[in-house]
């Protein structure tokens, strides 16, 4: 039996001064943009769970492939972690297949759940509880929060962190580099970290990713508009922006982005901003970019990693590797 989850959360006053803060200084950026975390309200997580169902989108299916088939060796092999500490935790879906298949029955293991969206929490303490005799902890805080109040740990237990379905591919290099350079302060000798990456692939198959037919993934990217008018008091119209996915490969990144189809004026009060949208005008959403297995090899090493073993699910083009400390 497991312990029952215990949670930290953020205070909702500060989350919301937090959230209108960077919706206006983003919306004032040229290009207009919105940072991609604010995409995971309880609605946005629920369309994120069904477009990773989708068969446009395999990113899912080839992780959990590899987690199925390799559990043991991804948790640590003969030296299992004492502690594992997921940063964007989503439905918990993937560490518990993780925990259920590496784990030997009845050995103790304490976990971390970092995640921005309460309800995804919610669901992924669930879903592990359910599996392993676990403590679950959930803290509703940003992945930099999270590896903050992670090293406030005491002991000497061995900490595998977990970044898992491509997240790193929502940093671009500059900050992905930072993040990973930020994951290894935080641990120590004996420590590892189980990375997901989302591998380059041919633009069409990327493009029906990131823009289905059955249009989830567009719904999933205008419901933004519809937290931030919920939440910060303003007037987005949502037939008036189309979804628009677009292939980089300059950048070797997916973009997504929310596109204004007239000229049109929007209040957004908690963020004390007004906007003049021109027809044709984009707000950046999101971007995923996408690598080669060597290229995150060497970004590891770069970043103080040692001890970089790969697991590569060739027909979904995804790669998890294990990196020590």
């Amino acid at each position: 039996m497991s312990a029952p989850a215990l949670r930290e959360r953020r205070d909702p006053r500060e989350a919301v001064a937090t959230f209108a803060a960077d919706v206006r200084y983003y919306l004032t950026q040229q290009p207009r943009q919105l940072p991609s975390r604010y995409l995971y309200d309880a609605l946005g997580s629920a369309l994120f769970d069904a477009i990773c169902e989708l068969p446009w989108y395999p990113i899912t299916r080839a992780e959990m492939r590899l987690i199925r088939g390799h559990a043991r060796d991804l948790l640590g092999g003969a030296e299992l972690p004492d502690r594992l500490v997921e940063l964007g935790a989503g439905n918990g879906t993937k560490l518990a297949t993780l925990v259920s298949l590496g784990l030997p029955d009845g050995r103790p293991l304490s976990i971390e759940l970092v995640d921005v969206s309460p309800a995804a929490l919610r669901t992924a303490a669930s879903a592990v509880s359910a599996v392993a005799r676990v403590q679950v902890l959930t803290r509703e805080a940003t992945y930099e929060d999270g590896l903050e109040l992670m090293e406030t740990r005491r002991g000497k237990e061995r900490v595998l962190v977990l970044f898992l379905g491509s997240n790193i591919g929502n940093f671009d290099p500059v900050g992905a580099e930072q993040f990973l350079r930020r994951i290894r302060r935080a641990l120590g000798p004996g420590d590892a970290l189980l990375l997901g990456t989302d591998l380059v692939k041919p633009e069409a198959e990327l493009l029906l990713a990131y823009d289905d037919p059955l249009q989830v993934t567009a719904a999933f990217n205008r419901n933004l508009l519809v937290r931030i008018n919920r939440e910060l008091d303003a007037n987005f119209e949502l037939e008036r922006f189309r979804h628009l996915a677009v292939w980089n490969p300059d950048a070797s990144r997916a973009e997504m982005h929310l596109v204004s189809t007239g000229r049109q004026r929007v209040h957004i009060g908690r963020a004390a901003l007004n906007l003049t949208l021109l027809e044709g005008e984009r707000i950046w959403t999101e971007s995923s970019y996408k690598y080669r297995p060597e290229e995150v090899r060497r970004l590891l090493w770069h970043c103080g990693f040692r001890e970089c073993r790969q697991w590569i699910d060739e027909p979904g083009r995804f790669v998890l590797t294990r990196a020590a400390v």
